[in-house]
């Protein structure tokens, strides 16, 4: 008999929890204003490659993990928090929108333009 406690399953398969590291890997990546081709230029892998490990459909090995942590500037533990919860990996609508206003936000190049920005959207937050 397999170690495997479902044997209709191969261990290799990706599961929930690589879906979550996954999306954890995607949220990082994004607030950081890199493309999927930039991460995976970055970590020494295809975009395909890169591609799957974002979407939970290739797992990482634990060596991956680890060089993908160092490019995103944050501990291993990052991919795994929220897991617990079991939250959907999946974004909202609002959580992509704000993700999306990071990557753009850290494309703007002129400092002067970025601190406009953030005062313009701390005066619109203070409205609300």
């Amino acid at each position: 008999m397999t170690s495997n406690s479902n044997p209709a399953r191969p261990a290799n398969r990706a599961n929930d929890t690589d879906r979550h590291v996954g999306a954890r890997i995607r949220e990082r990546r994004i607030m950081l204003g890199l493309s999927q081709q930039q991460m995976a230029d970055l970590i020494g892998v295809t975009y395909q490659q890169a591609h799957k490990y974002e979407r939970g459909i290739n797992r990482i090995s634990a060596g991956r993990l680890h060089e993908i942590s160092l490019v995103l500037g944050v501990p291993v533990g990052y991919f795994f928090e929220g897991l617990e919860s079991q939250r959907s990996p999946e974004l909202s609508a609002r959580q992509r929108m704000c993700l999306e206003l990071a990557r753009n936000f850290a494309a703007i190049q002129n400092e002067k333009h970025q601190e406009a920005l953030s005062q313009m959207a701390r005066a619109l937050a203070a409205e609300a």
